[in-house]
């Protein structure tokens, strides 16, 4: 792989050891990758912020590197809600744990925001065919997918990498002829609202780490594409799609449609609502993962208004996003549910406090099982609040 002088410096330890150790991350997989060259990026979002997934092991080896962030870069979901941990019941030994990974990253000029949505966030615009270092799958989904930027699927250290010297390796989804579908998913039926999140759930488990395009009778909205991706991400893994007609490649490149060919007709799309129907009573409802949009966020201050909640609720999203619509958010806690900023249920050990789960999320219906030993099942925005019960005030 080429190197410019000056990468060649930072290689050999000349702009100190973390910088070494940064480049030397992007090399290697360069390398194993086939990459020709090191290319800017635009930012870069780095998972491996919970200290639920990382512990102290991840703690020590962010602590341990210095310098400053050459590009814009966020961080995932914490833990915990940074502000209102307690209400959670967060165990303070984990927070101060938490806090410390925190302030570690703040250290390197890394924006502390937490969230899995950052292209929500003031200042952190991305467009078509920009390079950038994201890592939360979700959100790698949406850039490379709805947005059309270019990003690998990237682990926290190789995010981390690229934020400190400023570029990544040029190879995977970077590069023109690995962006374009190779499997073909056809619906044969409508789709609304929450069916993009039990498609994703369905089709990523068959698509794997391929390239699809899909082929639709519905135009969905923005929000619904990130339903859709970040399920396909975390059922398969599923980096890039594209949907005839709709996202910006698939309308600028006219693709080839390919040989290969799923099928998914209704009664699947039903069937995942029909996934542990039978659970126990539902603990607790949580929505938003990925984050909340502020459109999300007026439809369930909608649909809560005036009524109160019985059960415990937990609506996700980005803090500056909740900070930028405080009507919404009054509105919605008016009701007894909570806005929970900087985490979500997948990540945070609050979770592990109920036994049963419902979500309006294919990602969350694919992840909580398995990393929150939780019972899940999955159903609209609309019917979650449902779950939630509402008091009789008379």
């Amino acid at each position: 792989m080429y190197l410019t002088p000056e990468e060649e410096k930072t290689l050999d330890g000349e702009y100190g050891r973390s910088l070494q150790k940064a480049i030397e991350i992007l090399v290697a997989l360069g390398d194993i990758y086939g990459a020709d060259r090191l290319i800017p990026v635009k930012s870069a979002q780095i998972a491996g912020v919970s200290y639920k997934t990382i512990g102290d092991a991840g703690l020590e080896w962010i602590s341990d590197l210095k310098g400053e962030v050459k590009i814009p870069s966020v961080l995932n979901p914490a833990g915990m809600d940074i502000a209102r941990w307690e209400e959670m019941g967060i165990d303070p030994v984990f927070a101060k744990k938490q806090q410390e990974i925190i302030e570690a990253y703040a250290r390197l000029g890394i924006q502390t925001k937490c969230t899995c949505t950052p292209y929500y966030l003031e200042g952190f615009d991305i467009r078509m065919d920009d390079h950038i270092a994201w890592s939360e799958s979700s959100a790698v989904s949406y850039a490379n997918s709805v947005i059309g930027a270019r990003t690998n699927r990237e682990g926290g250290p190789s995010a981390l990498a690229a934020a400190l010297v400023g570029k990544t390796a040029n190879y995977g989804y970077h590069l023109d002829q690995m962006r374009e579908p190779v499997i073909a998913v056809e619906i044969d039926c409508h789709l609304e609202g929450a069916d993009y999140g039990a498609l994703g759930y369905l089709a990523g488990k068959d698509i794997g780490s391929r390239v699809p395009i899909f082929y639709m009778k519905d135009m969905p909205s923005k929000d619904e594409m990130k339903s859709l991706g970040a399920a396909m991400a975390a059922s398969g893994a599923v980096a890039l799609y594209h949907i005839e007609g709709v996202t910006p490649e698939a309308v600028r490149n006219k693709f080839a449609r390919p040989e290969e060919v799923i099928t998914v007709e209704r009664k699947q799309i039903d069937d995942v609502y029909e996934t542990n129907k039978d659970m126990a009573a539902t603990e607790i409802i949580t929505v938003g993962c990925p984050h909340c949009s502020p459109k999300e966020l007026e439809e369930i201050a909608e649909l809560v208004d005036g009524k109160k909640l019985i059960k415990e609720m937990w609506v996700c999203t980005a803090r500056e996003v909740a900070q930028r619509h405080p009507d919404l958010v009054q509105k919605i806690e008016k009701s007894g549910a909570k806005i929970v900023c900087d985490t979500c249920m997948v990540v945070s050990p609050a979770a592990n406090r109920y036994s049963s789960m419902t979500v309006n999320s294919g990602k969350a219906l694919a992840y909580v099982p398995s990393m929150c030993k939780v019972a899940a099942r999955y159903a609209s925005i609309t019917e979650c609040i449902k779950e939630a019960g509402v008091l009789d005030e008379n």
